[in-house]
């Protein structure tokens, strides 16, 4: 089993695609790469904490590979928004790759790479590839908020 965590806007749908996808084992959602431990969703969504809503991907790498994971998560957003996707605006809906080992980093600045090099967007990819800083799990009922209520809007 391995472990990848990512970013990209409202964490309700991001969860949801990659629970979807085969070779996941289970996604949680919570908050990554701000300052302010143990943040409640309530502080977030005020932008005092500097955490991005983020989900965190145990997988089996023999079943899908990181690469993988990275496609899907390219494919999930616009990660050519800086702190915004959509109708959701704010630090905490930035794109993010938090990478668990030196392999999660180089394989996302490649991506990165490819991505601006290929032109599928007009503007640069602002994705932020840093360290997996300190996971704070977010409240239960934003855990697997799409099964429990069904599909709603991500806005704050």
């Amino acid at each position: 089993m391995a472990t990848a965590t990512f970013a990209a806007g409202c964490f309700w749908g991001v969860e949801a695609r990659f629970a979807a996808l085969p070779g996941v084992l289970s996604t949680e959602v919570g908050y990554a790469g701000g300052t302010t431990p143990d943040p409640t969703y309530q502080q977030v969504c005020a932008h005092r904490t500097g955490h991005a809503e983020a989900v965190r991907v145990e997988y089996d790498p023999d079943e899908i590979s990181y690469e993988r994971l990275l496609t899907a998560f390219f494919d999930m957003h616009d990660p050519t928004q800086k702190d915004r996707q959509g109708p959701d605006v704010g630090r905490q809906y930035r794109s993010a790759v938090f990478f668990h080992t030196p392999e999660q980093e180089a394989a996302a600045n490649a991506a990165i790479r490819r991505l601006d090099e290929g032109g599928r967007y007009r503007r640069p990819v602002v994705t932020q590839v840093t360290a997996a800083p300190e996971w704070w799990r977010a409240e239960d009922y934003h855990q697997k908020y799409f099964e429990k209520h069904g599909r709603a809007s991500c806005a704050s």
